[in-house]
């Protein structure tokens, strides 16, 4: 039997936050998922699987808020048993600039409520991450409002790229393993 991944992409519910910089992670969800609905489950989560090569991917995004998504991602891994070295969380990054991409293992969260959520429901933080640059604010914005916000003009001329890099760090990642992954991913 292939191996089932737990792909989690971060953001938040509803059509005002559908294209917004802190909703990248269900973004490249959209992706994955090539089209096929994502259906509810009773983790409180919104899932679909696709096949990676001989790997399934378990793709999932909460039906709640950024601050809500620990429980809910740990009901789905213990429901489909699905290990900690199996997690990989998708997220905005404020520290990277836009169209850069990190992958790693484990970490703090930045203050990323999502990542602090998930990190103390499921009791370790040495779950893979995907960190999709989003910059920073210019000026006095505040970095709350700004992960809020639709991306810029500028932005959407290259977010579609972006989105399909995200995509294939995360493939990569599962059938290559981290090393290699950060190798040809990490800018």
């Amino acid at each position: 039997m292939a191996n089932r991944w737990l792909v989690v992409g971060l953001g938040n519910p509803g059509p005002e936050y559908e294209k917004t910089r802190h909703n990248i992670g269900q973004l490249v969800l959209n992706l994955l998922s090539e089209n096929q609905k994502f259906s509810s489950h009773k983790s409180r989560m919104e899932i679909s699987e696709v096949k990676c090569s001989s790997e399934n991917l378990l793709l999932a995004k909460s039906l709640g808020y950024m601050n809500e998504y620990g429980a809910p991602t740990r009901a789905l891994a213990d429901f489909y048993k699905i290990p900690l070295e199996q997690i990989i969380v998708i997220h905005d990054e404020l520290d990277l600039p836009f169209n850069n991409l990190r992958i790693k293992l484990g970490g703090g969260d930045n203050g990323h409520n999502g990542l602090k959520s998930i990190t103390a429901s499921i009791g370790s933080s040495e779950y893979f991450r995907i960190r999709m640059g989003i910059g920073r604010p210019i000026g006095e914005q505040d970095p709350a409002d700004f992960v809020l916000k639709q991306f810029s003009k500028e932005e959407k001329q290259s977010l579609s790229e972006f989105l399909k890099r995200g995509a294939a760090a995360v493939e990569s990642l599962v059938l290559n393993g981290l090393d290699k992954a950060q190798t040809n991913f990490n800018d």
